[in-house]
């Protein structure tokens, strides 16, 4: 027998591998101490061969607080558990259900205008957490595992003129305006553009190696450079740290600061995701084949074995930014030349086609003449 007691209270001793292991019973009956003695050796052994019962009865709260000490929540994940929480903290995650997910929705299209998108996303790092608890031995399945999404609904996508953009360049912060140019000629997301550093830009080859991306696939992937980026990046060179800040300080957040642009500049509303766009379009605009198009933005090339995205060679990527460049020259060229055209067709004459030469033209325009005095005085030859 392995209990003994302190002062009144039973405790149990139970050796293992040799480490001994303790705990109180917290009762000074014989027989309510023995049963607490076998519960304690029967978890310890289930520890030692690495079994974890169930816990159904785990809140979805005490859930969330093990996945972030304990697992490897994304940024994503903890801003949509701001939502989640308040309404599924106190629910046994063995009692979350489909039905319950349905009522969730409801309510947050009752408090606040929200598209299906939104809710959709919140509903997927629902099953993700449940899943966790499952691969953890909380549940034995996730009981929402086949939710069906609501449809989600695309929304058309704003792409920036030229004019918007000189626009929206001329109102930024000074802060702000390398950030917007950088993200305009290069596709590189938010994060990448706050954590891309000097060490990795080739000013010599012209070559932007991309520091921090948010898939494998836009790691370190090369981008070639525009002329205005090198000579952006060559005012303010430094042989190391990060590129883009804010009074030398790292920046985390640029949202104000892009509001505050847009506002001035008198524009539609624009995210600064939809520079991104802006790329992407102008690329497909200029010629560029979706294959190039992916590599130069670090798309993922997904499942299809048929995928032409395995490996993209920087010639290739070289004469995607040189058609860019020549389409935003293209684009800003004032229209002289069409006025010009416009008048040397008006000076061949009324009716004259523009495809005959000198003498037929001669001999058109003289038939011409002819033809205006006979309508001017019809009966002239006869008399």
């Amino acid at each position: 027998m392995s209990l003994y007691k302190r002062g009144r209270i039973f405790w149990t001793y139970v050796w293992i591998d040799g480490v001994r292991h303790s705990k109180s019973t917290g009762t000074a009956n014989r027989r309510q101490a023995e049963e607490v003695e076998r519960a304690f050796k029967d978890e310890l052994n289930r520890r030692r061969h690495q079994v974890v019962l169930p816990a159904p009865e785990m809140t979805f709260g005490a859930l969330a607080a093990r996945l972030l000490a304990e697992g490897s929540p994304l940024p994503y994940h903890l801003d949509r558990l701001k939502v989640l929480l308040p309404y599924f903290a106190d629910y046994a995650i063995g009692r979350i259900s489909k039905a319950l997910v349905r009522d969730y929705r409801k309510r947050r299209h009752a408090a606040k205008r929200l598209s299906e998108t939104t809710l959709n996303r919140d509903v997927e790092v629902l099953r993700h957490l449940l899943y966790w608890a499952v691969d953890e031995g909380l549940l034995m399945s996730n009981p929402i595992a086949r939710i069906p999404m609501i449809r989600e609904r695309r929304k058309p996508r704003p792409i920036m003129s030229l004019e918007e953009e000189g626009k929206l360049i001329e109102a930024s912060a000074a802060h702000l305006r390398p950030i917007i140019i950088v993200g305009l000629d290069t596709g590189m997301r938010r994060g990448e553009l706050l954590a891309q550093r000097f060490e990795h830009v080739d000013l010599t080859r012209g070559v932007l190696s991309v520091t921090h991306s948010k898939t494998p696939e836009g790691e370190a992937r090369e981008i070639p450079l525009t002329r205005r980026l090198v000579e952006l990046l060559s005012a303010d060179w430094k042989s190391e740290g990060l590129v883009l800040t804010f009074k030398g300080r790292p920046l985390r957040r640029i949202k104000t600061a892009w509001k505050a642009a847009i506002r001035r500049a008198g524009l539609r509303h624009f995210r600064f995701h939809d520079l991104r766009h802006t790329f992407n379009t102008r690329l497909m605009e200029a010629g560029v084949m979706p294959d190039v198009r992916k590599a130069l933005m670090g798309h993922s090339s997904g499942e299809d074995v048929h995928s032409l995205y395995t490996h993209v060679e920087l010639p290739v990527k070289r004469e995607a930014i040189r058609k860019l460049e020549a389409w935003r020259e293209t684009n800003n060229a004032p229209s002289t030349e069409k006025g010009a055209t416009h008048d040397r067709t008006e000076s061949n004459g009324p009716g004259c086609d523009p495809g005959l030469d000198r003498n037929d033209r001669r001999n058109h325009h003289r038939a011409s003449n002819t033809e205006a005095v006979e309508e001017e005085n019809p009966g002239g030859s006869r008399a």
